[in-house]
């Protein structure tokens, strides 16, 4: 016989976001045991249905979906071995535990073969099952986030992958011809151009439309990494190679397998490390801090920079060898000042991109604004346009250009500026705060007592 809940059982991990929000279904032939199961479920989840039945319970599944099954393996008129198994051949793959009185192992290398991800003995206590059901239910979370991650990072469409580069003008129509020869080799690429220029957004165009898309692309910036463990961080350490080195890690140059590497601000990499990295290029292998062996990669290389490294060379603040060979095929990216055609596609781009990420109805961009961005010379490029958009944005107004960098607003307004984005949002949401609330990412209490102290 079953225990009932016991004091020991008061620390079952029942505060599971999964186990709040499933909806389960039961299938045992003892009314004692479903009542049980009930009692137990019930205050803890969304949904709790019990049938007798497989014929019961084929009738709930056609009408709603459940998140987990409990099936008792002894029913009458056959076992729910088979049901589950029947199920499986329809394909329906909701997470199913087993709860049997009668166990040995050929039973559980049957339900293992039948799909079952879980297997409990009867008698069993609360703590038992809920264990059990907890277990099931993040581990199908957990397969769906992984689906929806592994969607999310798919290479996308090749003949797009250009398009990422935006422009009309003559040098970006140049620039994206370029990058399609470039991606079709394993050739390294200098992309260079002045700070916001998208140097990243090309880098990524040319492993988009490479043969092998379907690898890493693994981004590094050098500049924020510190001097002192950038080399570890590339090329990896094992135990014991410095002081805080507790175990063996591999480099991004090891993530980057098989894929492309892109080193953003490379100029700004010290010249020790600058050494090894030619090293690199040259023997195509890499050696972990500490290690006495070298690692064979296949990586292809991308490095940008917004320096003159022709200038930092001759300076002697930069490797005339390495340049050399991080210079094989060189795309400029055009400061926006010097392709004023290109504002208004990109303009639009970003209202489109950033009106879906703020969940704000797009703004239009009238002539006359359209007549100011291209009469100002947007010392951020492409970034700074970005930038000028989102503001927009929020403040529901475009306002007035301003010479050197972009203003911010200023501290007494952004109260203000705070106000007029969530009711914009609220009213995108059509006034449902809790839609409202996630397409701010605040809490529903924290939107409330916003709405409460503006009389909304």
């Amino acid at each position: 016989m079953t225990d009932g809940p016991s004091a020991t059982d008061v620390s079952v991990a029942t505060s599971d976001p999964w186990l709040a929000k499933a909806q389960i279904l039961v299938v045992d032939d003892e009314p004692g045991m479903r009542n049980f199961l009930v009692r137990t479920l019930a205050p803890r989840c969304a949904r709790v249905e019990a049938v007798g039945d497989t014929s019961a319970a084929g009738r709930l599944i056609e009408a709603s979906s459940f998140d987990l099954i409990i099936l008792d393996n002894i029913l009458g008129g056959r076992t729910g071995l088979s049901w589950l198994a029947d199920l499986r051949r329809d394909g329906l793959f909701t997470e199913v535990i087993l709860i049997t009185a009668f166990a040995d192992l050929e039973t559980a290398i049957e339900a293992v073969r039948a799909g079952a991800a879980d297997f409990v003995l009867k008698p069993f206590r609360t703590k038992q099952i809920l264990n059990a059901v907890v277990r099931c239910l993040d581990r199908s979370a957990l397969r769906r986030e992984n689906f929806v991650l592994r969607r999310q990072l798919a290479p996308p469409d090749r003949s797009q992958a250009a398009e990422r580069i935006v422009g009309t003008s003559a040098q970006m129509v140049r620039t994206r011809d370029l990058v399609a020869r470039a991606a079709a080799t394993r050739s390294t690429v200098l992309v260079t151009g002045e700070s916001g220029t998208a140097k990243e957004v090309t880098a990524r165009a040319l492993h988009e439309l490479s043969a092998f898309a379907d690898r890493p692309f693994v981004p590094v910036n050098c500049g924020a990494i510190a001097a002192d463990i950038i080399e570890s961080e590339l090329f990896g350490h094992v135990k014991g190679a410095f002081t805080s080195a507790a175990s063996s890690r591999e480099g991004l140059f090891f993530y980057a397998q098989g894929g492309t590497l892109f080193l953003d601000e490379i100029a700004e990499l010290p010249l020790a490390l600058q050494a090894k990295l030619l090293r690199v290029i040259e023997d195509r292998k890499v050696r972990p801090v500490g290690s006495d062996r070298e690692i064979p990669i296949d990586v292809r290389l991308i490095a940008a920079t917004n320096a003159d490294l022709a200038e930092r060379v001759a300076g002697g603040q930069f490797r005339a060898d390495l340049y050399y060979r991080l210079d094989v095929v060189r795309i400029h990216l055009p400061p926006l000042r010097e392709r004023v055609e290109d504002i208004e596609p990109l303009a639009r781009m970003f209202m489109d991109q950033l009106s879906a990420q703020l969940g704000l109805p797009p703004l239009p961009i009238p002539l006359s604004v359209l007549q100011r961005f291209e009469a100002y010379p947007w010392p951020g490029n492409a970034r700074e346009l970005r930038n000028r958009i989102e503001r927009a944005l929020i403040l529901g107004t475009f306002g007035e250009l301003v010479s050197g960098p972009t203003a911010e607003p200023r501290t007494d307004d952004l109260a203000e500026v705070e106000k007029r984005h969530i009711l914009r949002v609220l009213a995108a949401s059509e006034g449902n705060r809790a839609e409202a609330a996630r397409r701010l990412g605040v809490s529903r209490k924290t939107l409330d007592r916003k709405c409460a102290e503006w009389n909304v």
